[in-house]
């Protein structure tokens, strides 16, 4: 349990950082360049995307499975796209159908659909993204390591 609240909050942290990226390049946009609102959203997001891609690898998930790393980068980039979808869908239905296009309602419901996707981003990407790798070879990792820096074999007690 302790593990999974560690990954939580590794997670979190990024992702808070991924939230403010998002929100910063989305009200730039906006303010700069006058795109459409789920345009701007969009483009907003991708920046997120990669911005939390190595955020992830590299942090939150550093220690997981690194041998398929283009299965894993087509993985990530659908569920980021699914996410897309869904956190677009929300401003999208507020603002085109509903009407809420004031630059508050805007933020409000693309933060609403961020916190929407994070939690279907987060049960993605630790099932099917960044798999843990399993406990045969992180013994035989830790060995190698361990190896590798004393410069003489294990006895069989570890193997």
């Amino acid at each position: 349990m302790d593990r999974l609240w560690r990954e939580v909050a590794k997670f979190g942290a990024v992702g808070g950082a991924g939230l403010l990226v998002n929100l910063l390049v989305f009200n730039l946009v906006r303010q700069v360049t006058g795109l459409q609102v789920v345009r701007a959203s969009v483009i907003a997001t991708v920046v997120a995307i990669v911005f939390n891609y190595i955020g992830f690898r590299y942090f939150t998930y550093r220690d997981r499975d690194r041998s398929g790393r283009t299965r894993e980068m087509t993985l990530f980039l659908l569920f980021s796209a699914a996410g897309l979808v869904i956190e677009n869908g929300v401003l999208y239905l507020a603002t085109y159908g509903f009407g809420w296009n004031s630059p508050l309602q805007n933020n409000f419901f693309k933060f609403l659909g961020i916190g929407i996707a994070t939690l279907f981003r987060f049960w993605s990407y630790r099932t099917w993204v960044f798999r843990t790798l399993p406990a045969r070879g992180a013994v035989a990792g830790a060995e190698s390591f361990l190896q590798a820096e004393s410069g003489k074999p294990r006895s069989r007690a570890f193997r």
